[in-house]
């Protein structure tokens, strides 16, 4: 579907209003349902990190690895529910589990055989999980890890990073918002290894706990080293913070997540995303110490309800996709296929001498213009050229790629070598096509 062609003297702008105008020539029904929307929903809009100019795109099916929008346009899904859609669309093993839960009944209001299966293919992964509960999203998973930390420990103040993401309820781009969850935050710096360890010292008698994502995702996909980590978790021990892996997104990068490859134990992680097998889904769990306080036999257990912790649409897809789908081998061939597209986009934007950096780790990855080498926290990524990074989505959607407007991919299962290589030439015509304006 592509009608783009090489702009050797056009400007960014300039490149910028024809992709835009060529968004909205191609997307009439995307447009009128975004017009429609607006009338019931703020700015048409549910969940924030959808919208994008000139109007969201509004898909209409996906098959395989495949989604199709309202105005009949195929795309190969890169971005795969922002790391949520690890399956695909439509998963043979996990439609069928789906439809025989269905068939046994959805709202049963008690105990059920499989939420005890899938707490143990979590336990017997996850080297820091010893107990787990089920909650409905990563954000609420990451809320109920905080408060437990808080309660078990008696201290007040959270240690986070500087531009982390860890749901709707903690973000910190720019410092944070007016919706966060009001803890007594104190903001670290992403891989400055002895700035935490200074910093966590200096709060040691109130820190309840310091929580990290192995990679920031929405940060712009930027992997912690593991001085940094081990930094974390030996400044936890020493003052006796808990030490809490927000794991939601880099729990794919093998069986065990990324703990699990570098061998730093958290005290807690927290999980969501494929983990429910596609269905809205969360956990926190850790030490059976910290996650024994909410064990309802004892005297003082902390409470913790919601009607969908266990459901059964939940349960039992994320039981068929851990157990049949997202094997310790299958995970593994998932990072290396990840690890090797990668490389292989910035070898093509060297070869193209443009400044375009893909960071990440294993299937996750997030592109950045303008840069001369990959940044390592959030305020080194804040300088990328936003314009550039628009300009990619934009350009991409007419080559068949459907991407985060960010510029984030996130591969799912079915995204095969042919369609790497596809990715790939995109990626390399893209450049040629605009190599002068990204060079500027």
């Amino acid at each position: 579907m592509s009608d783009t062609t090489t702009r050797p003297n056009i400007s960014m702008d300039a490149a910028l209003a024809e992709a835009r105008e060529r968004y909205v020539r191609a997307n009439p029904a995307s447009l009128a349902a975004h017009v429609a929307a607006t009338a019931v929903m703020p700015g048409g809009n549910t969940r924030t990190t959808l919208f994008h100019g000139p109007f969201p795109l509004a898909m209409a099916r996906g098959q395989g690895c495949r989604l199709t929008d309202l105005d009949g346009h195929d795309y190969i899904d890169m971005i795969g529910e922002y790391s949520a859609g690890l399956f695909g669309h439509s998963r043979p093993e996990i439609r069928a589990a789906i439809d025989a839960a269905l068939d046994a009944g959805i709202n049963l209001g008690a105990h059920g055989a499989m939420e005890a299966r899938l707490a143990r293919l979590i336990c017997d992964r996850f080297p820091s999980i010893d107990l787990v509960r089920f909650t409905n999203s990563g954000t609420e998973a990451n809320l109920m890890a905080v408060a437990t930390a808080i309660a078990v420990t008696g201290r007040r103040k959270v240690m986070v990073m500087e531009g982390g993401y860890h749901g709707g309820l903690m973000y910190f781009g720019g410092g944070g918002t007016s919706v966060n969850a009001p803890h007594h935050y104190v903001l670290g710096r992403y891989n400055d290894p002895d700035g935490v360890a200074a910093l966590i010292d200096a709060n040691a008698g109130d820190l309840a706990c310091i929580l990290v994502e192995p990679m920031m995702g929405a940060g712009g996909c930027l992997p912690a080293t593991p001085a940094f980590l081990r930094a974390l978790r030996e400044g936890a021990t020493r003052t006796g913070a808990i030490l809490i892996f927000d794991e939601v997104m880099t729990s794919r990068m093998s069986a065990g997540g990324r703990q699990a490859q570098l061998g730093i134990v958290p005290d807690m992680t927290t999980l969501g995303k494929y983990i429910g097998g596609g269905m809205s889904f969360g956990a926190f769990g850790g030490r059976a110490d910290i996650m024994a306080r909410y064990d309802p036999r004892r005297a003082d257990a902390l409470p913790h309800g919601g009607t969908f912790n266990n459901n059964v649409l939940s349960m039992a897809a994320g039981h068929a996709g851990m157990s049949q789908v997202f094997t310790p081998a299958v995970a593994d061939a998932l990072f290396a296929r990840g690890e090797a597209l990668r490389a292989r986009l910035n070898a093509a934007a060297a070869t193209a001498g443009v400044a375009a950096v893909w960071t990440g780790l294993g299937s996750l990855a997030t592109v950045h213009f303008g840069l001369a080498a990959p940044p390592t926290c959030p305020a080194e990524a804040a300088v990328a050229d936003k314009d550039a990074t628009e300009l990619v989505f934009l350009d991409l959607l007419v080559r068949g790629f459907y991407l985060a407007r960010r510029g984030m991919i996130a591969l799912n299962l079915d995204i095969g070598d042919a369609e790497c290589d596809a990715f790939v030439a995109a990626w390399s015509a893209f450049l040629a096509d605009y190599a002068s304006v990204l060079r500027r």
